[in-house]
């Protein structure tokens, strides 16, 4: 895909630390990382998001999350890390080529995730669930 940051990465037209390839994902560093090591694991194919990411390419991408993940694990000695992905402009998303975020963690690292729990009053926890399961069945 023209103007993809991601594509061309994958094409080698633009530089990037590669830490893994295989036939269906590149791992490369992440030029803006959270802590240093901080991993991108992008899918082969272009996709804007998780949802256009191809069934048979889900399993692959996660192999190759799993494999950096445990390197990152072993070289830097971590005890934890996230795997996220934001998907959408206002979930954060700022390439449109689906990809996982592998980030370390440390203690004390001042990140956070301020959230504000909500909680279902009586009955909308079975209203929202009929909701998603009536989807569901119309996709199965």
């Amino acid at each position: 895909m023209s103007d993809c940051i991601f594509c061309d990465i994958i094409a080698r037209r633009l530089p990037a630390e590669i830490l893994y390839e295989d036939d269906s994902a590149i791992s490369i560093l992440d030029i803006n990382p959270i802590h240093y090591g901080h991993a991108l694991i992008i899918p082969k194919v272009h996709c804007k998001d998780f949802l256009e990411l191809p069934q048979n390419h889900i399993p692959g991408l996660f192999h190759s999350a799993q494999i950096v993940a445990q390197s990152l694990v072993t070289g830097f000695k971590l005890e934890g890390f996230n795997i996220f992905s934001n998907n959408g402009k206002i979930a954060g998303q700022s390439v449109f080529h689906f990809h996982l975020h592998i980030t370390p963690r440390y203690e004390d690292d001042n990140i956070k995730f301020v959230l504000e729990l909500k909680r279902y009053e009586s009955g909308e926890m079975e209203r929202c669930a009929d909701v998603i399961r009536q989807h569901i069945l119309q996709k199965t």
